[in-house]
């Protein structure tokens, strides 16, 4: 994919923004990080140059300067929600975030419970934190929130908040997911902090929309894809126009709720700093775009995934058809289809000539290889043996694996593990072919092959198992699948 993104501008120029809003403030600056902190992929596909860890790696030229605070909403650890991307719990993602942080030498040292209500599981987890050293605070509801903005900034309201003990210049707040209260725990800290004297302000990091796009720019559209089931919308920033007669994008949720924060800021600190939605933001992502025509053709793929994954959630029974329909929207508005994606009708195609589920991936170089479903492989690992051959110019006729070795994976499946197909999945090829590797010299060099991989596409023209899906994203290849099942069977795994 070719570049579009300057990574290395953007860790200089966002790290030095952030330090000129510190010091607008005076003492303390909460920024309330929106989005994935460190592992954005979303960012990265869309921003072709941007690293997943940009935002940390930025974080970490501010380390001296800066703590963490993580917030959860005790509702959602009583629930037991999951990250979809993840597939691990709020409550285990936090731990999980900790020991990032803390890896790379970041100070966290607390924790808020937010709409603590003293839920079972939440005290559990509490425990736990505590345990373990770490402060935990307690954040609760308060009747009427957002709108009652009186009873919120008071003694009633935000005063009744523990207050979180910091000891930095920037406190990061993040979280593991979206609804988990981060801006109101600034809020809370701005109330808590003025009514000790101290000069505390409030800024947001997030990355989309970018607010120096334009409104219908394909990255900007395709925030409105990744976000479709949150009914999140892109919209001019009216409060930014008519203060400064400048056509800048926010979405709405933050047009929404500005009025009601202004009217916070005003009662905290006595005159609020922001003028507008885009003026709380400190995002600097816009101005390191070096090959618009790049980012916009990667946006434009990132929207058709989208689309491939709402309706393939659907048929899985945990989609919305609302959030499809959204996006197929969003792709008529960008003049897309599904044959945009280039590994779509070869897919499709091989499966037709085949009669079976096939697939399809489309090389750094764009040049596409296939794969069909055999008695020893399933669709997908074919494909990524038949990708292989040709990044390592082995011929097609040559076999990089025996089927004396595939044989025996194939009996102790079936006959040892019970399982139905004895067709070997992605991960169980890929350590055929790794044992194969220490023998054979050509399978050694099909196995050199596999970081070349990543930052691909590919296309199943089935919906695939968790165990494919799951290898093919580790191995960094960006799957769409079609929505619909090999087989009708209710069970499946």
């Amino acid at each position: 994919m070719k570049i579009g993104f300057d990574n290395d501008k953007y860790l200089e120029t966002q790290s030095q923004h952030i330090r000129d809003r510190i010091a607008k403030f005076g003492d303390k600056l909460y920024l309330e990080f929106g989005g994935k902190l460190f592992d954005d992929y979303h960012a990265s596909r869309v921003l072709p140059g941007f690293k997943p860890d940009s935002k940390l790696q930025m974080l970490m030229q501010l380390k001296d300067e800066a703590e963490i605070v993580i917030v959860i909403n005790a509702d959602d650890i009583e629930k037991n929600k999951v990250r979809g991307d993840l597939g691990i719990t709020y409550d285990l993602d936090v731990l999980r975030l900790i020991d990032v942080f803390r890896s790379r030498g970041l100070l966290v040292p607390s924790v808020v419970l937010t709409r603590f209500a003293d839920q079972p599981t939440a005290v559990k987890f509490e425990k736990r934190l505590t345990e373990n050293g770490l402060n935990v605070y307690h954040h609760f509801t308060i009747p009427n929130y957002p709108t009652d903005v009186d009873l919120i900034v008071s003694d009633n309201g935000y005063g009744k908040n523990d207050y979180v003990e910091t000891s930095r210049r920037l406190v990061v707040i993040t979280a593991p997911g979206p609804g988990s209260g981060k801006m109101a725990v600034c809020l809370s800290q701005l109330y808590h902090e003025h009514k000790r004297g101290v000069k505390a302000g409030y800024a947001k990091f997030e990355t989309f929309p970018i607010w120096n796009l334009p409104l219908k720019h394909p990255v900007n559209v395709a925030y409105e894809a990744a976000t479709a089931d949150l009914n999140d919308v892109n919209m001019i920033d009216p409060f930014h126009l008519e203060a400064y007669g400048k056509t800048t994008v926010n979405y709405n949720r933050d047009i929404e709720i500005f009025p009601v924060l202004n009217t916070m800021f005003e009662l905290i600190l006595g005159k609020s700093p922001y003028k507008s939605p885009t003026d709380m933001g400190v995002n600097m992502a816009g101005n390191c775009i070096i090959d618009d025509e790049a980012v916009s053709k990667a946006a434009n793929q990132e929207i058709i995934r989208r689309y491939y994954a709402a309706l393939s959630n659907q048929t899985k029974g945990v989609g919305s058809p609302d959030e499809a329909f959204k996006i197929g929207l969003l792709m008529k508005q960008n003049k897309l289809t599904t044959d945009d994606r280039p590994v779509v009708a070869p897919a499709l195609k091989k499966a037709e000539e085949t009669g079976a589920p096939a697939a399809a991936i489309e090389l750094s170089d764009g040049k596409i290889i296939t794969g069909k479903t055999t008695k020893l492989l399933g669709a997908c690992s074919a494909m990524l043996l038949n990708a292989l051959k040709s990044l390592a110019n082995i011929p097609d006729e040559v076999d990089i694996l025996d089927a004396a070795v595939i044989e025996p994976i194939q009996k102790l499946k079936v006959s040892n593990f019970g399982s139905v197909n004895p067709r070997l999945h992605t991960d169980e090829i890929l350590i055929a072919l790794s044992m194969s590797a220490v023998t054979n010299p050509t399978a050694r060099l099909a196995m050199e092959k596999l970081p070349e991989l990543r930052d691909t596409d590919a296309h199943a023209t089935v919906i695939l198992s968790e165990t494919d899906t799951r290898i093919l994203k580790k191995l960094g290849i960006r799957l769409t699948t079609e929505p619909t099942y090999e087989t009708q069977r209710l069970y499946r795994k």
